[in-house]
């Protein structure tokens, strides 16, 4: 069955590409006229032309043409240039203006909107607007001008493609305030930013620029193997975290059998059966799997690395699509995700379950080697019989037939689908083993894997569809951009076009899916995480200790996810993408900083270890901590109450005295050191959190920051798309659209990412206030925020979607640490007529109005750096 699904999928894909490649409707290539235009009758125009140099507080520096030309009705062509622009007769005229003898499709420059044509009853005046950016050092046109990389500085000619021999009547180069020089010397005025001429001729038109340093650096530095070299450092970097995680994991065991072991259990939780010890030989068996695996992964990852060296560019499509294909049969063949110890025991779970039989994996391996090498088959025969679907032997043919273009698109879709299957079945592994998946899927699993097989090789083999069906659209949207003034159609030309597209896209979305491959390893972090902290199983689970934060271990992965999924934006941001291993180091190193200075000043941590033995190791503890808390709430609306007139029989010598009692509550358990007089029992409730487990109030932390950070998602994919420069990258390249959604799902991991951090370290954070653990963790992102910054100064980048970024990270934790609170008198709800309400009763007025007005702070700093932004 499951075979028979994969044939007709295969028939389908085989069909859709011969009706769609074949199409000659949409083969469109217009040939260079090469005569008719009639030059000499342009002699009479007047032209006049500006270039703007826009580069400071920009990402990337681009220059913007300005041309009104006003060529005379004598010119036959003229009228031609107010029909419409869908003509061939406008196309023709336009293009004999523009670009004369130039093959049309040889500039890539960009032109906002068509030529603006007003026409007067003595001339017809076109006004043609035109940009491009400075992202290499390769010579590139944009309009009539010419900008040409010489060693340390920058070229501007005006080189026009026609009007040559007139007199142009005003040139005018803005350079935004950089060092130049008039190499002509025939420039009629000069300022500290412009240039002006009047009444010259294009060759006298010569200016040399002096850009900053730092900006040319840059830009050499991004072309070279060294940005290439700090991209897979990494890797490298996140490949050691791994290892280290799975070797100290190895040596000391889950935290609940080898973690520092709790004080001794006091009253009914001493008298209480103490946690079922795990069934040793197959939780050892586990343990041993799941830390084989990480290490598996360290190595391959480390891999991943060294091919980020390797100069594919330069290597035969052949030698690509065999070695694409390969690897990824090989990624899936080792992900082995048939191979599952005995998942951890999730809360509900029998704890005598039996794991899949020896049968039961043998299928699960047999569906998924026979699915991936039925792919790679197709792939490699494609490869093999290259010669039946017209293709040359180093798969590189400068024009195809439909045969030719369906094998191209075969060997495409089989290795990118092998490559998404890798980075699923890695991913499955990772999650089961660590105990993040739903009962339901891995009973499915266990049970019908043909059939699972099946309906996730469907699944994948869309997602390759709808990836090349991109891929299509914005090769065609570039096509139509580079050729939009050619007259006829070349089906030839675009053949060849679409032969090179279909050549490169198991290539060019190959990389994008190798680059986002580091995902793996933050899943890797967090089912160890997972594993290390599954729930015991107890008989009396009610009395089961409760740890006061994370372990080491345990800290070095949570600090680790937080620099992998927030930290690295900073460098992104920065436009320092060679300083990735960098920039994991300085956030991990960041985080535990604040962490050291939150072991002396955490609520918490002030009070003692011997108050966290008595009155905070388990949940009948904690919930007379929060009783207490809650008493201690009403005592103070009491005296409020008392303090306006409305006592009702509470006088204030017996509220003082329940306050008295609940200090001496928190005294008597500090073994005779006194805590500080500013902490109540409600600021030890608040801190512990909502949950007896530091994984449950990270899981919900976590949660919560996702749903916060929907709209912070929103303004900044908002503005990103409002850049021209990311605009244009959307919308014209093959993995523009994939990568928007790539960028919104990672925002929301780091958002999600960063509430299980707050969440996780809750307990250890400084701050009698939780806003203020927010702050802290924040302060831990900030520290390398501070640098990035001064970097972007230096290079006098863009710097405001950096600090957005960080404006909107601390307002999604306050917003967390807000709802946190609520969790922990979740119980209260009920008895109060709204959230609202039940935050007033928590914070009190004059608490609760110094939060509101520090999340309008923040609102506030947001809607600044938004205006600055769009302005």
């Amino acid at each position: 069955m499951a075979m028979t699904r994969w044939w007709r999928l295969l028939s389908l894909v085989v069909l859709v590409s011969c009706v769609w490649t074949c199409d000659p409707a949409s083969a469109q290539q217009r040939r260079d006229p090469g005569t008719g235009c009639q030059p000499e009758h342009l002699r009479e125009s007047s032209v006049e032309a500006t270039l703007r140099l826009q580069q400071h507080k920009e990402s990337h520096p681009w220059l913007v043409s300005d041309m009104t030309v006003r060529v005379p009705r004598l010119w036959p062509l003229a009228k031609q240039l107010t029909f419409s622009v869908q003509s061939p007769q406008y196309r023709l005229a336009m293009r004999c203006l523009l670009l004369g003898d130039e093959t049309p499709g040889a500039r890539n420059e960009w032109h906002p909107r068509d030529p603006v044509v007003t026409a007067t009853d003595s001339s017809v005046e076109v006004h043609y607007v035109a940009y491009n950016w400075i992202t290499t050092n390769k010579p590139f046109p944009v309009g009539p001008w010419e900008i040409v990389p010489a060693g340390r500085t920058w070229m501007v000619y005006l080189w026009p493609p026609t009007l040559q021999t007139v007199r142009w009547k005003r040139i005018e180069a803005d350079l935004d305030g950089l060092s130049f020089s008039d190499l002509v010397e025939r420039a009629s005025s000069s300022t500290e930013n412009k240039l002006v001429w009047t009444n010259r001729l294009p060759q006298e038109v010569q200016v040399e620029i002096d850009p900053p340093r730092l900006r040319q650096l840059t830009t050499t530095f991004t072309q070279s193997v060294w940005a290439t070299t700090g991209v897979a450092s990494w890797w490298v970097c996140a490949s050691i975290l791994i290892a280290v995680a799975a070797l100290r994991a190895r040596r000391t065991g889950t935290a609940a059998e080898h973690g520092t072991p709790p004080p001794p259990p006091v009253g009914d939780a001493a008298r209480q059966p103490a946690a079922d010890g795990p069934d040793t030989d197959t939780d050892t068996e586990h343990s041993t799997s799941f830390t084989r695996t990480l290490l598996e992964w360290a190595v391959l990852s480390g891999a991943v690395a060294l091919g980020l060296l390797i100069p594919w560019q330069e290597a035969k499509p052949l030698w690509c699509a065999i070695l694409g294909i390969l690897a990824g049969l090989a990624l899936v063949l080792v992900a082995r995700p048939w191979v599952l110890g005995a998942p951890p025991a999730a809360p509900g779970d029998r704890p005598d379950e039996p794991a899949p039989s020896g049968d039961g994996r043998r299928g699960q391996a047999r569906a998924v080697t026979a699915a991936t090498c039925a792919v790679a088959g197709i792939g490699l025969l494609v490869i093999v019989a290259h010669g039946a679907f017209g293709l040359p032997e180093n798969l590189a043919p400068v024009t195809t037939t439909a045969p030719g273009r369906t094998g191209l698109v075969l060997v495409g879709l089989a290795t990118v689908w092998l490559w998404l299957a890798a980075m699923l079945a890695w991913a499955w592994r990772f999650a089961h083993e660590g105990g993040l998946l739903r009962k339901h899927w891995t009973e499915q699993w266990d049970a019908v894997p043909a059939q699972c097989v099946a309906v996730v090789g469907c699944l994948l083999a869309a997602v390759a569809t709808i990836l090349l069906g991109l891929a299509w659209h914005a090769s065609a949207k570039q096509w139509g951009r580079v050729n939009w003034l050619a007259e006829h159609y070349d089906p030839a030309e675009y053949n060849k076009y679409q032969s090179k597209l279909l050549e490169n896209f198991f290539f060019s979305d190959l990389k994008w899916i190798f680059a986002y491959s580091w995902v793996l390893t933050g899943i890797a972090l967090l089912a160890l995480l997972r594993y290390r902290n599954r729930p015991a199983r107890t008989q009396g689970r009610r009395f089961e200790r409760f740890s006061r934060g994370p372990s080491k271990l345990d800290r070095l992965l949570i600090v680790s996810l937080f620099a992998l999924f927030v930290g690295v934006r900073a460098a992104k941001f920065a436009n320092a993408s060679a300083l990735y291993g960098v920039w994991l180091v300085l956030n991990i190193v960041a985080v535990y900083a604040v962490l050291r200075i939150g072991r002396d000043w955490s609520v918490l941590g002030r009070m003692g270890k011997s108050f966290y033995a008595k009155r905070l190791g388990t949940e009948p503890h904690r919930d007379e901590l929060v009783k207490k808390a809650r008493h201690y709430l009403t005592v103070n609306h009491q005296k409020r109450l008392l303090d306006q007139g409305h006592g009702d029989g509470v006088t204030s010598e017996g509220l003082e005295k329940e306050l008295e009692d609940l200090r001496n509550w928190l005294v008597t358990a500090c073994g005779g050191n006194e805590p500080p007089e500013q902490i109540s029992v409600l600021d030890i409730a608040l801190a512990w959190g909502p949950y007896g487990r530091w994984w449950s109030n990270a899981v919900r932390a976590g949660r919560l920051a996702f749903w916060f950070g929907l709209p912070a998602t929103g303004l900044l994919l908002y503005y990103q798309a409002q850049a021209p420069y990311w605009r244009a990258q959307i919308l014209f390249t093959p993995v523009g659209i994939p990568e928007f959604v790539a960028d919104l799902i990672l925002y929301q991991m780091a958002w999600a990412a960063a509430g299980f951090t707050l969440g996780a370290l809750w307990r250890l954070l400084p701050g009698r206030r939780s806003q203020a653990r927010a702050w802290f963790l924040t302060a831990g992102y900030g520290v390398p925020v501070v640098l990035a910054a001064a970097l972007i100064h230096f290079i006098d980048t863009d710097p405001r979607q950096l600090l957005l970024y960080a404006a909107l990270l601390l307002c999604v934790l306050t917003l967390t640490s807000i709802w946190m609170d609520l969790a922990t008198f979740r119980k209260d709800l009920q008895y109060q007529s709204s959230r609202f309400a039940l935050l007033l009763s928590v914070y009190q007025l004059r608490g609760l109005s110094v939060q509101i007005a520090w999340v309008l702070v923040q609102a506030a700093a947001i809607v600044g750096i938004w205006v600055h932004l769009t302005h």
